[in-house]
């Protein structure tokens, strides 16, 4: 049995969302500001910074989710897997990893963040703009994956991979088209 017994035994996110939409329209236009809006961080960085909490959460829904998303903007999954596995030596843009230090430590210790987790994000070149939208990128995703996990959502985006095409369709559809798309606008 499901957690939600309303939900189907292996509910999607989509099923969450239409059983509950009443908060689901500004998470979403939240989705589209942060994920796909102006920001020193490209698309692609902060869906691998979605994908990289995520996979520290174990939330397998967001990490598929999101690796696919890291695909369709051009970053390969093998270095979603390997910062999830070792920030050190993953083969990523060294520019960022004081980013994904600074959220993997915020994940964990957030009350034993200090001025040098930020200062080593400013020396490899970010601006506070780009450390508080990776904050807010992590902080979502914590959020997102305790609503995945919390009501059982159990979608394995590896058993169903999706398509090139659908892979591609990732880089133009926005996370409000995803809830228009099931009929919450």
């Amino acid at each position: 049995m499901s957690l939600f017994p309303s939900l189907p035994e292996t509910p999607h996110l989509a099923d969450v969302y239409k059983a509950f939409p009443e908060c689901v329209k500004p998470l979403l236009e939240y989705h589209d500001l942060l994920l796909r809006g102006e920001s020193p961080l490209t698309v692609a960085e902060r869906e691998l910074i979605a994908a990289f909490v995520s996979g520290l959460n174990a939330c397998n829904f967001c990490l598929g989710a999101h690796k696919n998303y890291t695909r369709a903007f051009g970053i390969e999954e093998a270095v979603v897997d390997g910062l999830i596995n070792d920030i050190e030596t993953a083969d990523a843009d060294e520019k960022l990893k004081p980013i994904f230090r600074y959220v993997a430590k915020l994940k964990d210790l957030p009350t034993r963040l200090t001025s040098a987790d930020a200062k080593a994000v400013y020396d490899a070149g970010w601006s506070e703009r780009a450390l508080f939208d990776a904050i807010q990128v992590a902080a979502l995703f914590n959020y997102m994956n305790r609503i995945i996990e919390g009501t059982g959502v159990d979608f394995d985006f590896v058993a169903n991979p999706l398509t090139e095409e659908e892979i591609a369709d990732r880089r133009t559809r926005t996370y409000s088209d995803f809830g228009k798309m099931i009929g919450i606008d």
